[in-house]
């Protein structure tokens, strides 16, 4: 893949004026600015230019011969209703302007304006759908696009392509749904270890048992239920990077062994003699305050050293309000497959909702809102009605104690399963349960033993 950040797409737009000398005028701004530019001299040729290709944003004068531009605006509403417009004129009056409005166009521009106005007037209008290309940036990784525009973002980039080349350890910082994994796999990915696994664990998601297991592996019969020998993540890693998610939730005599491997790149699985070498990159994340902890006894300070050599903050969605424009129309763009309506968008009073929202579940709550809205909304351009009610059924993006409670015992089932090599008695009897009952939950949560078996080894 490639490791370059990615610029998404300059925008594209369709100037409609028979004015000859200010459409070059307005074409150049733009030009200049990044976009991509197309011209019609009339409503007829713009309409003809659509059959052939659809622009970002059609900005069309009001006063023109053959075609009036609300006859225009009619008519691209008509035939594509979710395309951004903006009228221009110098000699509108009320009426013809509130008519523009009941037309949906997303901005207004009298008549003469310089090329500051039109270029914001721009930016507002294309909104969700694009920023400024000189600002819009997305990181592809493996797991998805980082998307960003913000100074704070733009910053974080430049640091993770320059730690990204090396092998010392990361400690990511930031609250939960910040999107610390991605950015945990944007260093692999841009690094020399790109082409070797890059695997995650959730400290926070298993028993200090099964972590250890997961973590280092067992040998077969190391405890009751191990009929199988199984690999750690250490070692499933090797040669790649090991994503340590939630470390600080990691129990303390774990944290002693985690420690031993990062000092001497040796793993001792569960009920061995023998050590094994490993050669993997350690990354660390949490949303605790890890120093503190340290000074409270509750986390080792030799071993928040030895992860802590290049720290990185991740900052929460409300420092980089400006990015959400943006990681708007990624969300609509890569959902949209989830819905029967075709491509939505939101209305600019739903739009203002999103960028004056809190969202303290941070991007991983607004990525529920955009998809909530597109499942429900009936039209194609989504109210701010929806935009409200999502926001308020979120209870801050946090999951609910039933939903949290789900979660945890899928994982928990899933790591009993891989712990026994799948052996449905030995999972139930570690579980506490029959096997009618663990059968039920496997149902439940739609695990299929067969799965998680494997060759004895």
């Amino acid at each position: 893949m490639n490791a370059e950040p990615q610029i998404a797409r300059p925008p594209r737009v369709l100037l409609v004026d028979d004015d000859v000398d200010h459409i070059a005028l307005c074409e150049r701004w733009l030009t200049l600015a990044g976009y991509r530019v197309d011209t019609a001299a009339n409503g007829p040729a713009a309409l003809a230019h659509l059959e052939q290709a659809r622009p970002d944003l059609v900005i069309s004068d009001l006063v023109m011969d053959q075609m009036h531009g609300l006859q225009l605006l009619a008519e691209i509403q008509r035939h594509d209703p979710v395309l951004p417009t903006m009228v221009m004129s110098g000699k509108a009056g009320v009426p013809e302007a509130l008519q523009a409005a009941n037309l949906g166009v997303s901005g207004f521009l009298e008549k003469p304006f310089d090329r500051d106005a039109l270029l914001g007037a721009v930016t507002t209008a294309l909104g969700e759908a694009f920023v400024p290309p000189s600002t819009a940036g997305g990181l592809e990784t493996a797991a998805g696009r980082l998307v960003y525009r913000s100074a704070l973002m733009q910053e974080l980039v430049a640091r993770v392509q320059r730690v990204a080349g090396g092998s010392s350890t990361v400690l990511l910082h930031g609250e939960t749904g910040t999107g610390k994994e991605l950015v945990a796999r944007a260093i692999h990915d841009l690094g020399p270890r790109r082409e070797r696994p890059f695997v995650s664990v959730n400290c926070s998601a298993l028993p200090e048992q099964l972590l250890e297991s997961e973590l280092f592996g067992h040998e077969k019969g190391a405890f009751t239920g191990a009929v199988a020998r199984h690999i750690g993540l250490f070692q499933a890693a090797d040669g790649g990077t090991l994503f340590l998610d939630e470390i600080g939730d990691m129990p303390l005599a774990l944290q002693a062994k985690v420690l031993r491997a990062l000092q001497d790149l040796t793993i001792r699985p569960v009920g061995s003699l023998q050590s094994v070498k490993v050669n993997v990159r350690v990354i660390s994340a949490t949303h605790q305050d890890l120093a503190s902890m340290v000074e409270q006894k509750l986390f080792r300070e030799d071993l928040y050293y030895r992860i802590n050599v290049v720290p990185l903050s991740v900052p929460a969605l409300r420092e980089r309000a400006e990015d959400i424009p943006a990681l708007v129309e990624y969300f609509l763009e890569r959902l949209a497959g989830r819905t029967d309506g075709g491509r939505k968008r939101f209305a600019p009073e739903a739009r203002a909702v999103l960028l004056q929202a809190s969202f303290p579940g941070n991007i991983r709550q607004l990525q529920n809102v955009v998809e909530r809205c597109l499942v429900l909304s009936n039209g194609p351009v989504i109210p701010r009605s929806l935009v409200v009610e999502a926001l308020q059924d979120q209870t801050g993006g946090l999951p609910t104690l039933d939903e949290a409670r789900h979660a945890f015992e899928r994982r928990y089932i899933a790591s009993l399963l891989r712990a026994t090599n799948g052996n449905v008695t030995q999972a139930a009897r570690i579980a506490g349960r029959n096997r009618t009952e663990f059968y039920n939950l496997l149902s439940r949560h739609n695990l299929e033993p067969e799965t998680f078996r494997a060759a004895d080894g």
